[in-house]
């Protein structure tokens, strides 16, 4: 994979995905080649035209000859755990460029949009050498903020007939979003939606409690990302942000956070598949989750007996 080849990358991704054995080497193994591709996170409701966007962000990167990889997170089969979508109907117009290589990946119930292997799919298309991921998130109608877990820029897509539920999910979307987008601009109530989201950029711009790494009124165009209208002026946005975040400094802190969340998140996970291994050789610890489970004592009290008991071991 790290010569370039396709297909590895590709087996190395499912080996990811599926939570395979020797995923902890895979990623030792990549770990000098990552920092170089700028991650692009593109979010919001249902039929908001993310994926157009996507393709369309796709083809003006292709045509400053820049190579990109695309992860689209798909919601989960409920018979296969596959992606129900697939990359097949995304972005044919791609499918036969060596320079882009789309995978689509299943949600298999991960929360806020984002499949739990993502993190780790982004740094193998890091390592490959793409100097751009695109990530498409599920688009399951909330706020997706864990897409800020993973992205170095993210553009939130709405689309006019949004309006109603940008009031409730305003606060939420101003914490995400980098770049805002009306898709599909040439509807009715587009303009109205620019104005209402100009007016809340500029109040949580100007406001003294909004954290802020950069110096950063975050814009709002207007597009028609099926005509390829407006897509030019995004791609300029994405990368005056990029440039704003390496002048700050702002992009490498963003990034040192990023991992150590992963360090926590790992931790957690590891620490509990221990902890659980460890429970069920002990006959006094299955006889606490069985107190538990049958309602005879509270699972704070289970919790607090289990720690302690393995706290005491050697």
């Amino acid at each position: 994979m790290l010569a370039g080849d396709r297909l590895a990358l590709a087996r190395l991704i499912t080996r990811v995905e599926n939570r395979m054995p020797g995923v902890a080497e895979i990623m030792r193994s990549v770990q000098p080649r990552l920092g170089r591709a700028h991650v692009l996170g593109v979010t919001g409701p249902p039929g908001a035209g993310k994926s157009t966007l996507v393709d369309r962000l796709t083809a003006r990167l292709r045509a400053e000859r820049s190579s990109v990889g695309v992860i689209a997170v798909d919601p989960s089969s409920p018979f296969t755990g596959g992606a129900v979508l697939g990359d097949r109907i995304r972005m044919q117009a791609h499918t036969l460029d060596p320079d882009v290589f789309i995978r689509s990946m299943a949600t298999r119930g991960s929360l806020g949009g984002l499949a739990a292997a993502t993190g780790d799919v982004i740094k193998l298309m890091d390592a490959f050498g793409f100097p751009w991921v695109l990530i498409e998130t599920v688009g399951v109608g909330q706020t997706e903020l864990d897409i800020i877990r993973q992205a170095d820029t993210t553009v939130v897509t709405l689309v006019p007939e949004s309006g109603d539920s940008v009031q409730a999910m305003k606060a939420g979307l101003m914490e995400v979003a980098d770049i805002f987008v009306v898709n599909k601009a040439d509807r009715d109530g587009a303009h109205a939606l620019m104005a209402e989201l100009r007016f809340s950029v500029h109040l949580h711009y100007s406001s003294s409690v909004s954290a802020k790494d950069i110096d950063w009124e975050i814009p709002v165009l207007a597009a028609q990302a099926t005509n390829d209208v407006g897509v030019a002026e995004i791609l300029a946005e994405v990368k005056h942000h990029r440039r704003a975040l390496e002048e700050a400094g702002a992009l490498g802190k963003r990034r040192q956070a990023r991992r150590r969340a992963e360090l926590r998140t790992l931790l957690v996970e590891e620490f509990a598949g221990r902890v659980m291994a460890a429970v069920e050789r002990d006959p006094e610890l299955v006889a606490v989750i069985d107190a538990v489970a049958g309602g005879t004592l509270d699972a704070y009290s289970g919790v607090e007996r289990i720690l302690a008991r393995l706290l005491r071991q050697p």
